[in-house]
């Protein structure tokens, strides 16, 4: 064993109890041996690199690798990291700086997304893209994996260990999808829009519905937002992030008037006040729009409002409002 990816693992404990005493993480955890994920880090002293072929320490062969995608012309990986996941898959990851990544032409486009169950993203222009529901497609092999895993003894068996991993590969499928389909979505908007602008939604919270936890998890919209934003820091884009107490499908986009009650079963609705019928969400996604380019002009915090560990406020965000 090379000692580089022991004396990384001790500089990410050093890390992860700085974090700590900083108040911006909780007490680090030792990892478990058999759900967390195994990997070890080689920097520059610990590989080599030549002619697209990787040697990593204590090893006199090239790894044989099925590249995902090439890397940029000129590029000298500083890190690599080997993984291996719950399937039993192995993956190589290099970090190396890409030229390529540089802010996109500006455009005077910007569009406002409302994130949901029966459609997975509403955008303003009316634009639907329906949720595969990736999970739901796969249920019922899932559950059959499931079964046969509960029945080994549990133990080291060999037998156990390999129904573990038929559903160890069934949830990477379904990750697999989900992440591909995330990934496309997220840039096309960056690409084709200056401004961005989503709800900020306390998934957490909107998991403890059991009838719906397993839908929510399945849209993934956490992971889809954190590629927003790292995508539109990549490629010079603004991303607003409206309160979660914007109300934003009760509110009339044509003339600002608040409905009273918006029960989630009532999908299209009539303004009382201008007579409108609207999509509940292309609204939602209409008003998004409208709030998060009144933000972004007036300067006001476009991020959520976030809490540290000791339970204090870290920053302030001011609420977009309309008047009727």
């Amino acid at each position: 064993m090379s000692s580089v990816p022991l004396q990384q693992a001790l500089r990410h404990l050093q890390a992860a109890f700085a974090n700590f005493f900083a108040r911006r993480a909780r007490y680090p955890r030792f990892k478990s041996k058999k759900k967390s994920r195994k990997s070890a880090e080689y920097t520059n002293s610990a590989f080599r690199f030549r002619d697209g072929r990787l040697t990593l320490a204590k090893m006199t062969e090239p790894l044989d690798i099925i590249w995902s995608r090439p890397l940029p012309e000129g590029a000298k990986p500083s890190t690599v990291t080997v993984t291996q996941d719950a399937a039993g898959r192995w993956f190589v990851s290099l970090l190396v700086a890409d030229p390529a990544v540089r802010p996109l032409p500006a455009t005077d486009t910007a569009v406002g997304v409302d994130v949901g169950l029966d459609h997975l993203l509403t955008l303003s222009t009316g634009e639907k893209t329906a949720n595969p529901r990736h999970e739901r497609q796969d249920r019922a092999r899932l559950a059959k994996a499931q079964r046969e895993l509960s029945r080994k003894a549990r133990g080291e068996g060999v037998n156990r260990a390999k129904a573990r991993r038929r559903v160890a590969r069934i949830h990477a499928r379904i990750t697999d999808r989900r992440r591909d389909l995330l990934h496309k979505l997220s840039t096309r908007l960056v690409r084709e829009n200056q401004v961005v602008v989503i709800e900020d939604l306390t998934v957490r919270n909107m998991v403890r519905n059991h009838t719906l936890a397993r839908a929510i998890s399945d849209a993934a919209w956490t992971r889809f937002r954190s590629m927003l934003e790292y995508k539109c820091a990549w490629y010079g884009r603004e991303l607003v992030v409206v309160d979660r107490f914007f109300p934003s499908s009760r509110l009339c986009s044509t003339c600002g008037t608040l409905a009273k009650a918006m029960p989630l079963n009532v999908r299209i609705w009539t303004c009382d006040t201008c007579g409108t019928t609207h999509d509940r969400d292309v609204n939602a996604a209409r008003n998004l729009l409208a709030a998060g380019l009144a933000v972004s002009v007036c300067g006001a915090g476009v991020r959520p409002q976030r809490r540290t560990p000791g339970g204090q406020s870290a920053t302030k965000q001011k609420t977009p409002r309309r008047e009727p």
